[in-house]
């Protein structure tokens, strides 16, 4: 199922699946879109309610105004969860989408985030700076198509194979292309040190063994020491897209198993 929610030319896109069990809300990476989570959804449907979100201004989301800091991107989300009279609510959440879940369940505010999945969190800040200042730069469209040749170039060597994926990844990009760095600059703009801690839920770091930031996780661990870590080898970043089911089933697990969980 998909849909919208919000006021007109402020509307974000959802797409969600199952109809009993613990909410899930899903947040995707910039600067894609929830489409990356499209394989997992039938398996996340069979023991939860999940609804994956497009970040505004990604997606089929309507942009904001202006580029937003991680707070405002955390915000718009979270009204659109309220929209959807969503009370109690795990999120996961991959790079961008990571920031954004620990911003959205700070704004929650205690007991409402009941679990935090978390993907490829930046958080040792000279990475941040150094991403910021080189990651994503501002760049004109190619009236001979370049920009889309570089983009192919760039995903496949950071999302190897296979050319179905490296193809969305890009589709995704350039239907957004002239705001397509608004997200990862709020990113790396973030500091999700103070959130990380202080986040009142279980969290369970996920991550792929050759993701661009799977290093990121041992930062994490000694911050937040009481976090579980589950590492998935022989694959990559994207994991709703490449191993679905084994997703779905350790999210689901994660959110039905932990104590303290929703019932």
């Amino acid at each position: 199922m998909r849909g919208y929610v919000g006021p007109e030319g402020a509307q974000i896109h959802y797409r969600s699946s199952g109809t009993g069990g613990p909410v899930v809300v899903l947040l995707h990476e910039s600067p894609q879109a929830s489409n990356v989570f499209e394989p997992a959804m039938p398996a996340l449907g069979r023991s939860l309610r999940a609804f994956a979100f497009d970040t505004p201004g990604y997606g089929l989301s309507d942009p904001p105004a202006g580029p937003l800091e991680i707070s405002g991107y955390a915000r718009l989300l979270l009204d659109a969860v309220d929209a959807l009279g969503i009370e109690e609510f795990a999120v996961a959440g991959q790079h961008t989408g990571a920031s954004l879940a620990l911003e959205v369940a700070r704004l929650a505010g205690p007991g409402r985030v009941t679990h935090a999945i978390l993907s490829g969190l930046v958080l040792d800040r000279a990475e941040r700076e150094h991403l910021g200042a080189t990651w994503a730069p501002d760049k004109p469209i190619d009236p001979t198509g370049g920009h889309l040749r570089d983009l192919w170039e760039r995903y496949l060597t950071i999302w190897e194979q296979p050319p179905q994926l490296v193809n969305l990844a890009v589709a995704n990009i350039a239907s957004v292309f002239e705001r397509y760095n608004w997200a990862y600059r709020a990113a790396f703009r973030y500091d999700p040190t103070d959130a990380l801690r202080t986040a009142p839920c279980p969290i369970l770091l996920l991550t792929a063994a050759r993701d661009m930031l799977a290093h990121c996780d041992e930062l994490a661990l000694e911050i937040r020491p009481d976090a579980r870590a589950v590492r998935l080898t022989d694959t990559t970043g994207q994991l709703p897209w490449r191993v679905p089911e084994q997703f779905a089933e350790i999210l689901s697990s994660f959110i039905t198993e932990v104590p303290g969980g929703p019932s």
